[in-house]
């Protein structure tokens, strides 16, 4: 499987953000998008995502399913963590195991399984509105866990996370690499992924 961009183009508010981006990154392999805040770092993850559309270039993840587009294929995670605060965290996984997975995959990680990998399983039954912020981000990264998709697309994914956090995911991270995921993440700081590959997008405007 890889990723393969090709002289994408993307605006924002009519103002050209993305000019002519190509890359490629094969499977097992990461990507870390780095750069000045305004530079098009999550416009380029949002466009990846499909949820801004392209000017120009093609987006396509070769080698995976025919039938399934690429925002089919990949997690989107933003700085909005996708969970229902009334819901439990439990709950909140439970419910985007069943909506994110195109049918059963064994790379999945159930919902206990997930949260022990994250560090919330003493708090499944907790309502995500009680939680902290940090718990918050752990919950939603568990997502990208219950549901195996290989493209996961990652925006400033440590933001309110401590150091044992980061180091955990750092190590979820490089297992979905060794089972022939793909990452592109766009981060101002270190991911511990050591072999990743950069991509520095030039100065804002």
């Amino acid at each position: 499987m890889r990723l393969c961009v090709d002289d994408l183009c993307v605006t924002r508010g009519g103002r050209l953000v993305i000019d002519r981006l190509s890359f490629s990154l094969s499977a097992g392999q990461a990507l870390v998008v780095t750069g000045p805040n305004g530079v098009g770092k999550s416009t380029l993850l949002r466009a990846l995502a499909g949820l801004l559309p392209r000017e120009g270039g093609s987006v396509a993840l070769a080698s995976g399913p025919p039938d399934v587009e690429l925002p089919q294929q990949a997690h989107y995670l933003a700085h909005s963590d996708g969970m229902k605060s009334p819901l439990t965290v439990e709950e909140n996984l439970d419910f985007w195991s069943r909506y994110l997975a195109q049918k059963p995959d064994p790379r999945s990680r159930t919902v206990d399984g997930a949260l022990a990998i994250v560090g919330l399983g003493h708090i499944a039954a907790a309502p995500v509105g009680v939680l902290s912020a940090g718990q918050k981000r752990r919950a939603a990264l568990a997502r990208l866990l219950v549901a195996f998709r290989p493209l996961w697309l990652l925006d400033e994914p440590l933001t309110t996370l401590d150091r044992t956090s980061r180091e955990k995911f750092a190590v979820a991270m490089r297992e979905h690499c060794a089972r022939g995921g793909l990452i592109v993440a766009a981060t101002h700081e270190p991911l511990g992924l050591d072999e990743a590959k950069e991509l520095a997008l030039g100065s804002a405007a």
